[in-house]
Order: C-alpha cells, then structure tokens, then sequence
C-alpha cells in the first residue's frame, strides 16, 4: 500500500506536469523567434521581472487584486442571500426564474457602458462589473442546492423544532454548499475575465489597462508579461480557492471517500 508521501508527490507531478511540458514547449519553440509579435520566451520573462516587480506591482496588480477581492466578496454575499431566499420559496422562485434567466444570459461586459454612465469611472464601476458576472453562478447553484435539501433531514428538523438560525446553519447552508461551492468556483474565473474588461474602459490603472497600454505603445514583451502574470494569479487563486473548500467541505469529502469504500 502506498504511502502518504507517494500519493503526495504523485499529485504533485500530475498537478505540474502538463504546465511545466507546455511551458518547455513555449520555451523552446520560441527560442529562436524573429517575429516582433510573438517574441522568444526568455525576453517575455525578462521584461516581466522588469515591469511586475516594481512600482507597478503597486500601482496595478495590488489595485486589481483589490477590486477583484470586493467584487467577488459583494457576489457572494448576494448571491448566497438571494439563492436561499428564492430557493426556500417556491412562489417566489416561480416569480422570478423568468427574470433571473433573461438577466443572466445578458453578457457582463455589455452592461460596462450602462455602468459607467451610472456609477461613473471609477473603482465604483470596476466592482459593479465584477459583481454583475460573478453572482449569476453563485445564485443559481445556490437555488439549486436549497432545493435538493434531503426531504428526510427538513422532517427531522421540523420534528424537533429546530428552526431559526440553527436550522438556516445546520440544514440549510450545509446541505447546499456543495453546490454553493461550486458556483463561487465557476465566479472565481469569471471575475477574473471581467477585472480585466472592466480596466479596459476609461480606466488609469490595473493590469488591463497596463496591457492595453503596452499593446497600444508597442511594446510587446511587456504585453505578453501582462498575459502571463493574469494566468499566473488565475493558477494561484484556483489553488488557494483549492485550499479553502477542502477545509469548508471537509465533511462532505469525508461522506464521499466513505462511500467510495464500500
């Protein structure tokens, strides 16, 4: 039987093997580029050393993350709320699934002129675009896992009158965040699109506006850093999003690999 340090390293080489292949591909491929759009590799790390760590760490990267955390933390709160409102309700739902699914086929980024026009172009702007993409996955999981509460666990509930904020806690939430995990995985992604959109109108800082500004100004090392840093943080924060499910749904892990056993 396999030890845990084996199973470890095994996730470690299946997690880092495809991207550090693409990357020796890209690395390679490249080396000996004369293409003035598509440089080698080894100038597109050089300039990324050049532009991120320094005064621009500051003055774009900390701000988009900044916008991105506000953003997808507004989403989430409402899209939780409004997802157990509606799915609790089963009037209400029927009231508003028209509207919700009209609403969310609407493309975030067409809303970005219509916000601005509201909220100005400010970060005010930035975290209302973000906020409009990211609560459409969060509220529709949400509403779907309030549904598919266990009819045995509700009556349990019921026959003991736990109701309130134990039951809201216990039952509610518990049951659905499986679902409501997944949905704030799928925003995660979208948020990260949408930081990047929203820094592209009107904007004088972020690394969507840096990007566009590199393009503009031809300088197309930088550009291609900008694009590399995006996917980097998109790496980071899948990881650290990774990190904290497993630790809020540990429970539900633990009934799976359980029932897996038998």
């Amino acid at each position: 039987m396999r030890g845990p340090l084996m199973i470890a390293l095994n996730r470690i080489f299946l997690l880092l093997a495809l991207p550090v292949a693409l990357f020796a591909g890209w690395w390679f491929a490249s080396a000996g580029s004369t293409d003035f759009y598509v440089p080698p590799l080894a100038t597109i790390l050089a300039a990324f050393d050049d532009t991120w760590f320094g005064p621009r760490l500051t003055t774009d990267v900390l701000p988009s993350m900044g916008r991105l955390g506000l953003g997808y933390a507004l989403a989430l709160l409402a899209g939780v709320a409004l997802g157990v409102a509606i799915g609790l309700r089963r009037a209400l739902r029927a009231l508003l699934e028209p509207v919700l699914e009209f609403l969310r086929a609407v493309p975030p980024p067409v809303l970005v002129p219509i916000l601005m026009l509201f909220a100005g172009i400010g970060n005010g702007m930035k975290v209302l675009v973000i906020v409009s993409g990211c609560v459409w996955p969060v509220l529709l999981n949400t509403v779907e896992g309030v549904r598919a509460i266990d009819g045995v666990l509700a009556d349990t509930c019921r026959s003991y009158r736990i109701g309130g904020r134990l039951r809201m806690w216990h039952l509610v939430l518990r049951s659905a965040s499986p679902q409501i995990v997944t949905g704030a995985r799928q925003a995660l992604s979208v948020g990260i699109i949408l930081m990047v959109i929203s820094e592209m109108f009107a904007a004088n800082s972020g690394l969507g506006f840096s990007i566009v500004q590199f393009q503009r100004g031809f300088q197309i090392p930088e550009m291609w850093s900008g694009v590399l840093l995006l996917g980097l943080l998109g790496v980071v924060l899948s990881l650290l999003f990774r990190i904290v499910e497993h630790r809020v749904l540990a429970w539900y892990h633990g009934i799976r690999a359980v029932e897996r056993q038998r």
